[in-house]
């Protein structure tokens, strides 16, 4: 039998009959359960915030998007269509057209993105879905589909057939204009369509036909500004992204969800990591608690302690005794914070006990991955404080 661990088990579980010790031992022991629930629930929520907030872009952004490396736009070849058909784990794709454009209604006026898209899009991207007014566009049409944000800021509806909205691209060429109307192409559309995703997108995106906007920018029928991909479920990214730098030979870039949203996905990481920071700082102050109380403990079995050492037992091995005490004690505290963390995280997911908003509860996600880096925070802080503590013994102490 290993004899620290047997002793640190039986000082563990005993009750001392000094009363000051016992309530100290209680309160490093409640310092350590409420600090890993706390903990465990921060980071769930987080976890839930980060998953809410993502949200908005998965429902807009594709699994992949391609652009040309060396210009705005780029043409595609039938025979490239037919290799990106033939790629294993592409459910589908979408040829599309970004360019930043004037759109006026009535005596207002706006510059932001117009989204040529062909019919495959909604099929690619579930933005169907955030429809909430109106219906989707029909290919080879003169329609669009606006951001809520865009409505609110033209104080203009659907379906206004007296008042259309009027766009208004910059014609492609070098040289100086003599009359600066004919620096522009123009044309007049037909919103049929309110999308609402988020309060940046809503102002962000007009989508109109694909053929519309190519005709609009006087591109070729072919010539595009980028492409966007649909996975097939457990899809090899890696060998997709390598087959289609082979297809269009290395002159185009491409970007994932993560990619396309790098100082949001930025963002929400920092405050994870900050917040982990903060409350593993809590913690260090609530361990403090179980290096006095191990310390007080020490004290209390200096007269067994003694008899230990001149019975043989090396300093080392009575060292490790209290190691083995405060790091249990930071395990079975921690297993029960976490138990207590997992019971209110799960009946937030089941019951929305707290609520944002009237409708909206307060997003929380049950990951293993935080199980494991509150564990272990927990278990190697309560190793440290522990190992703090159980230097005090010494021989000049037993002396």
């Amino acid at each position: 039998m290993n004899f620290p661990l047997y002793i640190a088990k039986r000082y563990l579980l005993s009750i001392s009959k000094n009363n000051a010790i016992n309530i100290i031992n209680l309160i490093a022991s409640l310092g350590i359960i409420v600090g890993t629930m706390a903990l465990f629930v921060v980071l769930s929520v987080f976890s839930g915030l980060k998953v809410f907030s993502l949200s908005f872009t998965n429902e807009i952004d594709p699994d992949l998007k391609m652009t040309s490396t060396y210009g705005k736009s780029f043409l595609i070849t039938p025979d490239q269509e037919t290799q990106i058909k033939k790629i294993e784990g592409v459910a589908s794709y979408t040829k599309i057209i970004e360019e930043r454009v004037l759109f006026l209604f009535k005596d207002k006026q706006q510059v932001t993105y117009l989204k040529g898209v062909d019919s495959l899009y909604p099929v690619v991207n579930d933005v169907k879905k955030k429809l909430f007014n109106g219906q989707w566009l029909k290919p080879d049409s003169y329609q669009v589909v606006i951001g809520y944000g865009i409505t609110q800021d033209f104080s203009m509806g659907i379906l206004d057939f007296e008042n259309p909205l009027q766009i208004f691209a910059p014609k492609p060429g070098k040289g100086a204009i003599d009359n600066p109307q004919e620096a522009f192409n123009k044309t007049d559309v037909l919103p049929v369509g309110i999308y609402s995703i988020s309060e940046e997108l809503d102002s962000k995106y007009v989508f109109a036909d694909l053929g519309l906007v190519q005709e609009l920018l006087m591109y070729k029928t072919n010539q595009i500004s980028g492409i966007e991909l649909k996975f097939k479920p457990n899809a090899d990214e890696k060998a997709i992204r390598s087959q289609l730098q082979t297809i269009f030979k290395n002159k185009i870039t491409l970007k994932n969800r993560a990619e396309l949203n790098e100082s949001l996905y930025k963002m929400l990481n920092t405050e994870n990591i900050v917040v982990y920071l903060i409350f593993t700082l809590v913690i260090i102050v609530a361990l403090f608690n179980l290096v006095g109380a191990l310390i007080m403990m020490i004290l209390e079995k200096k007269g067994n302690l003694k008899t230990l050492f001149n019975l043989g037992t090396e300093i080392n091995h009575l060292r490790k005794i209290f190691l083995l005490q405060g790091t249990l004690l930071s395990v079975f505290g921690g297993i029960i914070g976490l138990v207590l963390g997992m019971i209110l995280v799960l009946l937030q997911q089941q019951y929305e006990l707290i609520m944002i908003t009237p409708t909206l509860a307060y997003p929380v996600v049950f990951s293993l991955e935080n199980v494991f880096i509150v564990m272990a925070t927990i278990v190697s802080l309560g190793f440290v404080a522990s190992l703090i503590a159980s230097s005090r013994v010494s021989k000049k102490l037993l002396d």
